[in-house]
């Protein structure tokens, strides 16, 4: 082969590659105000995303007055520090920002006339690629999500939402792996939640959250279908590895299967891999499901699992925040009537095309999966776990015995629902 050859299959493509990412720096900045502002891309109503641009407004097109838009970034997997400038010269602007699908980055910002305010916060991107020749078993409602795309998603949502200024640039921060089922995992559409894609706007621009929990899911089908396997390819010393899992292990029957037995082994399996890669391990007991007795108390629908999981805790010395026992505390509270406003339970006609009344006893809604995640940030603290230093300053204390009133809770929707109840329940 002669030196010309050489340079252009092996030496020309490294070259340009090293000149696209040195060029892509500039690029990771836009300007969407009024005119133009020096060192930024201008972004304009014709700015889409596509096959001729690796950025620009995505999903449904280029905002219309105040109606929530999304815009997106081609980008490799890793962390990225999103740092915007929020505000309008003329009106006051009120804005919630989701990042990939539905995790909550900002909520309720709000700005006066002429004002601005600047935020920070970090976005994991991931693909399903584990190795050459393997890749996460993805199920076919993942197919699309938002989630397993190289490009960073933003939703620009809120009363009046008001971006002026978007950077984009690398992070080297430690990452909080989740783990876990349809409790925990980013829902794409209204009106389901989990709280893993809550968690993210309690905590700094210091450290990633990286949900890679999914519906349906137990430790073993985690385990099997190479997600666990993924985290590990990407986990760096002082990591984080959250796992919950319980509502879908309980059902799986035969030799082998129970809370002591293939439950225990998947927790067991999960810790040890973690600890090999430098990564710390807690285990988080899965919450109860709403179903009360004749006297407002919560039954216990999870059987031995949540006592598994602790036992599991103290033999293998990782901390526990118990969720199982603070949601207990949460339901009891709001009592039968008061906690279907946590829930998915909506008479018909609240949605486009819901023709029948939603009534979900496990899984979530916003107000839900906000005071659940909540419990986490109280777990995080009670048990002194290091990650606690990234808690941002102005989330206040939480008490599952004094959860916060639903009629003062308010997060703008996403402009995408869902009927389908996810699996697992």
């Amino acid at each position: 082969m002669n030196r010309k050859r050489i340079f252009c299959r092996l030496i020309m493509p490294a070259l340009l590659a090293f000149i696209t990412t040195e060029a892509s720096a500039e690029d990771y900045k836009f300007y969407f105000g009024e005119g133009n502002r020096e060192g930024y891309r201008k972004v304009s109503r014709t700015t889409l995303y596509g096959k001729d641009s690796p950025f620009g407004y995505d999903l449904i097109g280029a905002p219309k007055g105040e109606e929530p838009f999304f815009f997106s970034v081609e980008l490799a997997e890793g962390n990225y520090r999103v740092t915007v400038v929020l505000g309008n010269q003329h009106c006051d602007t009120h804005a919630t920002l989701r990042s990939e699908s539905r995790r909550l980055m900002l909520s309720n910002v709000e700005t006066k006339a002429g004002g601005t305010v600047t935020h920070s916060f970090v976005v994991n991107i991931r693909n399903p690629r584990i190795t050459e020749e393997r890749s996460v078993r993805l199920k076919p409602r993942e197919i699309g999500k938002l989630n397993w795309d190289e490009k960073l998603t933003l939703e620009i949502n809120g009363k009046r939402p008001g971006l002026l200024e978007l950077k984009i640039e690398k992070a080297d921060v430690p990452t909080l792996f989740l783990t876990g089922n349809s409790t925990v995992t980013d829902q794409d559409n209204e009106p389901w939640c989990g709280w893993g894609q809550i968690l993210p706007q309690f905590l700094d621009d210091r450290v990633a959250v990286a949900n890679y929990a999914e519906s349906g899911e137990a430790g073993n089908s985690f385990i099997s279908a190479g997600r666990f396997a993924k985290i590990l390819t990407k986990m760096k010393q002082g990591d984080w590895l959250f796992i919950e899992f319980g509502h879908n292990d309980q059902k799986q029957t035969g030799p082998g299967k129970g809370p002591y037995e293939s439950y225990s082994v998947s927790l067991r399996q999960m810790i040890a891999g973690t600890r090999e890669k430098g990564g710390i391990p807690v285990l988080v007991t899965p919450m109860h499901r709403r179903r009360f007795d004749e006297n407002n108390k919560i039954i216990n629908t999870l059987g031995e699992y949540p006592d598994a999981m602790r036992q599991v805790a103290k033999q293998e010395q990782v901390a526990l925040i118990d969720l199982n026992a603070m949601s207990k505390i949460l339901y009891e509270v709001w009592g039968p009537e008061q906690s279907t406003r946590a829930f998915v339970h909506y008479p018909a006609g609240t949605f486009p095309g819901q023709t029948e009344a939603l009534a979900d006893n496990t899984h979530f809604n916003a107000y839900g999966g906000d005071q659940l995640a909540r419990c986490i940030i109280k777990g995080i603290t009670d048990n002194n776990i290091p990650i606690k230093e990234y808690i941002r300053k102005d989330v206040p204390s939480f008490n599952p015995a004094h959860p916060d009133d639903p009629d003062n809770f308010f997060l703008s929707p996403t402009p995408f629902y869902s009927l389908t109840k996810p699996e697992g329940n």
